[in-house]
């Protein structure tokens, strides 16, 4: 393949740093193979003094074999690899690690679960949240790490300085303890080591004396401090990267950090690959638009290579039932035409603005793949609690659906009542005998179990909601639990919509059951599996689709509600970059009317794209 005049000048640049800034679809995988071969064969550099850094062990993969095949598949001793694998290979030639010494994910919160149980903590989560409590906090102990943050200035927001401090260093001290490292400490223990060492330092070196890094724009600090001194003195250090698709900041990097090269080298030349040969006209001209808006960042202009076909389309949804049935059948007329599953990808913000599409496409037997996994609505705790409902409704006494329901709202019935044998109404009066009032609670309970009997799904959770108070049970148990209420009354109002479409409870239970285990079998799909494309935005990156669909393209959705800052909306806006430059050929953005009873209004970034300059 023939390289356009700025794939040249950065292929052929040789001593010294280089910053190239590739747009999207501008064939930065291939330049960066075609230099890696003028560094071989023209400047008679060494294979195995070439070190490629990228992002994941699939994109070093496939680089490598891009690689390959510029080079006709003869075998070369270039080393291909992420950032974490080079410096734990580094860590392991040092202080003899092996796998022994890797502290798993699982055994990570297990670990940091131990450590909250043992503290003094009024608010600690019960297990209903504990997974997700323990992922964010993991992912807080990261950010510092990642971030080069002093702990003992360092502010939690969630976990305050004291508290967050505490366990910080108890799971320092734990994991020295099992003679473990965790995922950041192969970055940062790395940094120490080349502190420590200069005389390790200087022999990796000597081995790797040009570097190339791709998807710049994702490096967080620690990684940046790490290949500074690993590239030292010679400086030979190519990256390629776009500040305009940096959306990684909740794991600490930062587009900011490509201003920080220039000033750190700033006799490096800048080069701009700035030919979009993927998507068509009407695609680039709106991204660009789009992220125009941004003003940290290096403004640059991208030149679409194909002409323009289909318009991007902008559709309006009453809501996200609609929308999903909206994409079902575009989604079946594609196919129709031809267009392989594995060319039609649908884009949402975070994996919960795709439930209904996931209950909708499973429901219709469309094939898809998942790479997030996503817990089915009817797995929510909310679901949960209406099963146990619907149970007693018909007549079952299980233990374990009283213990769920029999305080969701407070009735003030203790454990004690139902410490032993089986719990029926009898029971429970007969415990609370001298209590009036208690019987009375119990005595309504019954009546209104019996009065739903003959109603259908949909009016018993309505009854269940309004009447019995189950509304303000949720209220507190958010309020108490710092939780989303909208999140969470958005979960209850899809499974309560959703339940319209059955007459009894029977039928109803009896298809949350077939959901639950249609579930399971999905979790265990192969990934190897064709189908559509179900991808968050972030997961999305350095992909590309023949079809594009972008959902929920709402306010509150993109920008995300939590994103308040202008830093915050410059990378929701560039996370709407990186999902538009995903097409092709199509790209469909549809935003819904209204979702949950209330009125809602498409994205500002819709306004900005359909702007005409």
């Amino acid at each position: 393949m023939s390289l356009n005049q700025a794939q040249k000048e950065a292929v052929s640049h040789k001593d010294g740093p280089c910053l190239v800034l590739a747009g999207p679809g501008s064939g930065k995988t291939l330049t960066i193979a075609k230099r890696i071969e003028y560094l071989i064969q023209v400047y008679k550099v060494r294979p195995e003094e070439i070190l490629v850094i990228t992002f994941t062990k699939y994109a070093a993969g496939e680089m490598r074999e891009r690689f390959l095949r510029v080079m006709g598949h003869k075998e070369a001793l270039v080393t291909f690899g992420t950032f974490h694998g080079i410096y734990y290979g580094i860590l392991k030639w040092a202080y003899g690690l092996n796998r022994e010494n890797l502290l798993a994910e699982e055994d990570k919160y297990r670990l940091l679960g131990d450590i909250v149980s043992k503290m003094e903590w009024e608010d600690r989560p019960d297990n209903m949240e504990e997974k997700e409590f323990l992922s964010e906090l993991a992912e807080e102990i990261g950010n510092v790490k990642n971030n080069s943050w002093d702990i003992e200035t360092y502010e939690s927001g969630r976990y305050g300085r004291t508290r967050f401090r505490e366990i910080y260093y108890m799971y320092e001290k734990e994991k020295k303890r099992l003679r473990k490292i965790d995922f950041e400490d192969m970055l940062v223990q790395c940094c120490r080591l080349f502190h420590k060492r200069p005389d390790i330092l200087k022999k990796w070196q000597q081995k790797f004396r040009y570097i190339l890094i791709d998807e710049f724009q994702d490096i967080n600090q620690v990684q940046y401090e790490a290949v500074r001194m690993l590239a030292a003195p010679e400086d030979n250090l190519f990256v390629v990267g776009d500040d305009d698709q940096s959306v990684y900041g909740f794991r600490g990097a930062r587009p900011g950090i490509m201003k920080e090269f220039v000033r750190d080298y700033p006799e490096a030349p800048q080069i701009l690959l700035n030919i979009n040969y993927r998507s068509n006209a009407h695609v680039v001209n709106g991204a660009s638009r789009v992220i125009a808006y941004n003003k940290q960042r290096f403004v640059k202009e991208i030149i679409p290579f194909r002409e323009s076909a289909e318009a991007i389309c902008i559709r309006e949804v009453k809501n996200p039932l609609d929308e999903s049935m909206y994409l079902l059948e575009m989604v079946k007329k594609y196919m129709k035409e031809g267009v392989s599953p594995e060319e039609i990808a649908i884009l949402y913000r975070t994996a919960s603005d795709a439930k209904t599409l996931v209950q909708t496409f499973s429901e219709y037997q469309i094939p898809f793949r998942m790479k997030e996994s996503m817990a089915s609505i009817y797995e929510h705790f909310i679901c949960v609690d209406m099963c146990c409902y619907f149970r007693l409704i018909l007549g079952s006494y299980e233990r374990k659906d009283i213990l769920q329901i029999i305080n969701r709202p407070n009735r003030y019935i203790g454990r004690d009542s139902m410490a032993d044998g089986d719990i029926s109404y009898e029971s429970l009066r007969s415990f609370y005998c001298d209590k009036k009032w208690m019987q009375d609670r119990i005595d309504r309970l019954e009546q209104d179990m019996e009065m739903l009997q003959k109603r259908t799904p949909y009016a018993a959770i309505q009854y269940i909601r309004k009447s019995i108070g189950y509304d303000e049970f949720i209220k507190s148990y958010v309020n108490y639990r710092s939780l989303d209420i909208e999140e969470i009354l958005e979960i209850f109002e899809e499974i309560q919509e959703r339940s319209k479409a059955f007459k009894t409870i029977e039928e109803w239970l009896q298809y949350v059951e077939d959901c639950r285990e249609n579930q399971k079998r999905r979790e265990k799909q192969k990934v190897s599996e064709k189908g559509i494309e179900f991808l968050t935005m972030h997961g999305s990156k350095g992909l590309e689709y023949e079809v594009v669909f972008i959902i929920q393209g709402n306010e509150g959705v993109m920008p995300y509600k939590k994103a308040r800052t202008e830093e915050e909306l410059e990378e929701e806006r560039r996370l709407f970059y990186v999902a538009v430059t995903r097409a092709k050929d199509k790209l469909f953005i549809s935003y819904v009317k209204e979702k949950n009873g209330k009125s809602k209004s498409p994205s500002r970034f819709i306004t900005e794209l359909l702007e005409v300059v």
